[in-house]
């Protein structure tokens, strides 16, 4: 099934409802994506860049699309970025894919 990695940030109004009322982001996170139709497989909370970054597995990105634009609505969250993950046997068929279609292709010049 294909997996996503999303990450983003926590807004000053996000940060302060954690603070004023501690909660269970993971499991926050993990009601979203299943009533989207995906599965939580990894929840991190992260130092950097991002706040927080997720593995999630969905048929397809159009599953989560919609829960991200309901965490997004909120106003707790900021830059969320979605990355279609692949796994390496996933990879190693892309490469035997391109190894079949590469004399198909012939150069500019």
């Amino acid at each position: 099934m294909p997996q996503f990695i999303i990450t983003g940030n926590y807004t000053s109004q996000g940060m302060k409802g954690m603070v004023e009322h501690p909660s269970d982001r993971e499991a926050a996170a993990r009601a979203v994506v299943e009533a989207a139709g995906g599965k939580v497989t990894g929840f991190y909370l992260t130092s950097g860049e991002t706040d927080f970054l997720l593995i999630v597995e969905a048929d397809d990105s159009a599953k989560i699309v919609p829960a991200l634009m309901v965490v997004g609505a909120s106003g707790s969250v900021s830059g969320l970025k979605t990355i279609r993950a692949y796994s390496n046997a996933e990879f190693n068929a892309m490469q035997k894919a391109a190894g079949a279609i590469a004399g198909k292709f012939k150069p500019a010049g």
